[in-house]
């Protein structure tokens, strides 16, 4: 198997060759993948607006977010100048520290959660050991900014809204993380790009979606509602709290709930796309490709191209997966709370953990099908 094009080391590299001693091309490049992944969740986040007001559109014919602008892009932008030059309102008698923390931490964890996510064979910041349950510990730090948000709002509703937001996210990161741990079991790492590699070398049929079908829907069920997308979007559900936690936040902190909703669901699709769809991998193994090509599968334009195709899968298949959420929206009717609590404890977390034991089974059973 090609081992890809390594960044890190061609651009160090390419800093040695012109004098520049080690220790300074390390810091040099440190800096760069968290830039890159800043801007990167950003554009995400704007393609992602923009997909929403146009899929919303067409489903609902409404003319506005058609035609504004070339592509219906002004909608976005307008709705960004009113967002940075709104009023910042700050409630009387609130937390004003807890206040204004509440969206960072909410924020935070889900931008530092893209450092695990790999786009190609090496084109991943930090290939971290325990990639994937690091991304579920800092998902679980969210509950915490909501909860807080709610309560430093000094409103009832805020506060109902914070409760509703952290028990729904508690509900389902459960069987979320079960359903993590049959593919963790099955590709016998936790590290995203043992998991893409765990994968490859038999195209389209190797992907974990064919072995974990019960776990993909559980996963994408218990990405929905972490995210808070219909139907599971009770904490913001205005006929019923006002607009939840986000009640009394205005300008630039209400712009990071509403950030933060849109890069969640951008990472969640990328790690479904990585867990379950292959990740980068090409649908027909790029060595037989190459056989087809008569080149060898080390060849250097070869290389370039399933470095650019990686990136190109990836993002396609987490964009579709994006897409399809965006169609829930208009297809589902929300559930009450009752509906949502009981989908999370009584029917996904039993199903999780049978599909679990059911992995462990066939791992034993059949280990060349299920990484034995």
């Amino acid at each position: 198997m090609s081992t890809g094009i390594d960044l890190q080391e061609s651009f160090i590299q390419s800093l040695l060759d012109i004098g520049v001693p080690l220790g300074i091309a390390k810091a040099i490049w440190m800096p760069l993948p968290m830039v890159l992944m800043i801007v990167g969740a950003t554009v995400g986040v704007l393609i992602c607006i923009w997909q929403e007001r146009k899929i919303s559109a067409a489903v609902q014919q409404r003319i506005g977010p058609e035609y504004i602008g070339p592509f219906g892009l002004l909608a976005s932008v307008a709705d960004g100048l009113k967002l940075v030059f709104k009023e910042d309102v700050v409630p009387a008698k609130s937390d004003v520290l807890l206040f204004t923390l509440a969206p960072v931490i909410v924020i935070l964890p889900v931008f530092l959660s893209y450092l695990i996510v790999p786009f190609g064979q090496n084109l991943i910041i930090s290939n971290v050991g325990m990639g994937v349950f690091l991304w579920i510990a800092l998902s679980s730090i969210q509950p915490i900014g909501l909860l807080m948000s709610g309560y430093a709002s000094n409103n009832k509703y805020s506060l109902l809204g914070g409760l509703r937001a952290a028990a729904q996210s508690i509900s389902y990161e459960i069987p979320l993380a079960l359903s993590v741990l049959a593919i963790v079991m099955m590709s016998n790492s936790l590290s995203t790009v043992d998991i893409v590699n765990q994968q490859s070398g038999y195209g389209i049929l190797g992907w974990n979606i064919w072995r974990q079908p019960i776990g993909f829907i559980i996963f994408w069920i218990a990405a929905l509602a972490e995210c808070e997308r219909l139907p599971f979007d009770l904490p913001e559900a205005e006929e019923e709290l006002v607009a939840g936690y986000q009640t009394e936040y205005s300008g630039m902190r209400f712009a990071l709930f509403y950030i933060s909703s849109y890069v969640n669901l951008v990472l969640s699709a990328l790690l479904i796309a990585v867990l379950y769809l292959g990740g980068w991998d090409f649908p027909i193994p790029m060595s037989l490709i190459a056989s087809w090509l008569g080149v060898s599968a080390n060849n250097p334009v070869l290389q370039i191209v399933a470095a650019s195709l990686g990136i190109i899968m990836t993002l396609l298949r987490a964009y579709f997966l994006v897409f399809l959420a965006i169609l829930l929206r208009w297809t589902v009717p929300r559930v009450r709370i009752d509906q949502l609590l009981n989908l999370g404890w009584k029917f996904l977390l039993p199903i999780a953990l049978v599909n679990l034991l059911v992995t462990a089974a066939l791992k034993l059973v059949f280990p060349f099908a299920f990484g034995g």
